[in-house]
């Protein structure tokens, strides 16, 4: 998929990076074309083929990407909302939304996984231990 360019990917990449440095949390991104059921089913969905939800203290994001149908969630693991209040992701999506209507696909994902970093930050700081448990570049999936 020719979504990005090899620039876009590693501002990207760099961005998961920099959020994690200071969270033990573990952040993807995950994009497709079309999403053929419900965005947060779909979500759900590559969260678990992903492997996110085996994260030591199960604090994984996922933000999921459908670029033809244009929709997108932000999904969390167990130990994430266990501890977050309700609408915890909303500001994030309506920031990452206002840059997405402008065709801003880069600029918004990477808007969003600072500001995704900056509220595991408060929940999970970075310990001494921790190590990345999850590829920082973006999963690019077929539909399957």
């Amino acid at each position: 998929m020719a979504l990005f360019t090899e620039q876009e990917q590693q501002q990207i990449r760099k961005a998961i990076e920099s959020a994690e440095k200071n969270t033990s949390g573990e952040i993807r991104i995950c994009v497709e074309k079309t999403c053929s059921e419900d965005v947060l089913d779909r979500a759900v969905t590559y969260f678990k083929q992903l492997n996110m939800h085996k994260t030591r203290l199960r604090n994984g994001v996922l933000i999921y990407l459908s670029t033809v149908d244009r929709k997108f969630a932000i999904i969390g693991d167990s130990g994430i909302h266990k501890v977050v209040p309700e609408n915890f992701w909303a500001a994030t999506k309506e920031t990452m939304l206002g840059h997405f209507k402008y065709g801003n696909l880069t600029e918004g994902i990477s808007v969003g996984v600072k500001m995704a970093g900056e509220q595991l930050q408060k929940y999970f700081p970075s310990l001494d231990t921790d190590r990345n448990e999850l590829p920082d570049d973006i999963a690019f999936m077929d539909g399957k």
